[in-house]
C-alpha cells in the first residue's frame, strides 16, 4: 500500500447547509456576513444557493470541491463561489469562518467561476466592519460597495485542481490526489487506469487543458498547502511530496506563487525565523 501525503482530519461530520434568515443576503441588504468558529472534519454537504459567496478563514484551511474541480483555500485568503453552483466545504483545520453572502444582483461582471484569491488588508477590514448588524443603511451600503471593488480587484491564485468526467481519467486523477508523492512516470499511472499512455496524454489535454505533469504539480500544491499551515517543517513537506531536497520544493512553490512558502504563510504567523531555511532564505 502506498503512503499518504494527506495529512489526518479528523472523522468528517455532515451538515446540511443552515443558514439564518438574518445572515441570509437581501435586495434591501444585499451582502451579509456569518462569522464562526467550525472545527475540523466538519463536511457541509453538497448544495446550491442562489447568492454568491465570498469564504475565508483568519486561521485554519477549507477544501471547497465542484463537479469539476478542487480548491484548498489557505488563511488569510478567500474561495469566491458564484451564485447557483452546487458545492461542498469540509473544514481541514480548526477554522474560524467568515463568509460573506451577496445577493445575485450585486455580483460584479467577471466573476462567474470559483476562484482562490487573496484577501487584501482592506477587504479583511471591510468584513469585520460589515459583521455588525448595527451598521447603518448608508453605511452598510458604501461598505457593500468598498467590499466589491476589493473583491474584483483581488488577485487569483493558481489552487485549483481541475477534475475531469472520463471515467478512466477521473480514476487516475482521483488515486494521483489521494497520493501525489508518489513518483510514478505518466506511463505507470495510464497502465493502472487502463489505458495507453497517449490515451490518457490525449485526454488531460482535451479535458482539462494541461498536460499530466502540470496537473500533477497542482496536486502536490492542493496537499502542500494544509502541510505547511499546520506548521510541518518545510524539508519534511518536501520529502513526504516526494521531492528529493528543500529547495526543489522551494522553487516549484516559488514558480507557482511568486514567493517563498515561508512568505506565502508569514501573514498567518505560522513560520517564525527560526525555520526559514537557507534554500528557502533566497
Amino acid at each position: 500500500m502506498r503512503p499518504s501525503a494527506e495529512p489526518r482530519v479528523p472523522d468528517e461530520t455532515v451538515e446540511d447547509l443552515d443558514i439564518p434568515v438574518e445572515h441570509s443576503p437581501t435586495h434591501a441588504h444585499p451582502i451579509r456576513v456569518r462569522a464562526r468558529p467550525v472545527p475540523a472534519g466538519v463536511r457541509i454537504a453538497l448544495h446550491v444557493h442562489p447568492w454568491a459567496q465570498l469564504a475565508y478563514t483568519t486561521r485554519g484551511v477549507l477544501r471547497v470541491a465542484t463537479a469539476d474541480s478542487t480548491w484548498m483555500v489557505p488563511p488569510s485568503r478567500a474561495i469566491w463561489v458564484p451564485p447557483n453552483v452546487t458545492h461542498e466545504v469540509v473544514i481541514v483545520e480548526d477554522a474560524y469562518l467568515r463568509t460573506l453572502y451577496l445577493d445575485a444582483s450585486v455580483v460584479p461582471p467577471g466573476l462567474d467561476a470559483c476562484r482562490v484569491v487573496e484577501v487584501s488588508p482592506l477587504l479583511r477590514e471591510v468584513i469585520a466592519a460589515l459583521d455588525d448588524n448595527t451598521v447603518p443603511r448608508p453605511r452598510e451600503r458604501l461598505l457593500g460597495t468598498l467590499a466589491l471593488d476589493e473583491i474584483t480587484r483581488s488577485q487569483p491564485l493558481p489552487l485549483s485542481v481541475p477534475m475531469p468526467e472520463e471515467k478512466r481519467l477521473r480514476a487516475l486523477c482521483e488515486a494521483v490526489l489521494a497520493d501525489p508523492a508518489h513518483a510514478d512516470s505518466l506511463e505507470r499511472w495510464a497502465a493502472e487506469a487502463g489505458a495507453s499512455t497517449r490515451t490518457i496524454a490525449r485526454l488531460f489535454r482535451r479535458e482539462l487543458g494541461v498536460s499530466f505533469s502540470q496537473w500533477r504539480q497542482q496536486a502536490v500544491l492542493a496537499r502542500a498547502i494544509p502541510l505547511l499551515s499546520a506548521g510541518r517543517p518545510l524539508a519534511q513537506v518536501a520529502r513526504e511530496l516526494g521531492y528529493q531536497s528543500q529547495s526543489a520544493f522551494s522553487a516549484m512553490f516559488r514558480r507557482a506563487f511568486g514567493e517563498s512558502p515561508r512568505a506565502f504563510f508569514v501573514r498567518d504567523g505560522r513560520y517564525g525565523t527560526d525555520e526559514i531555511q537557507p534554500e528557502d532564505a533566497v
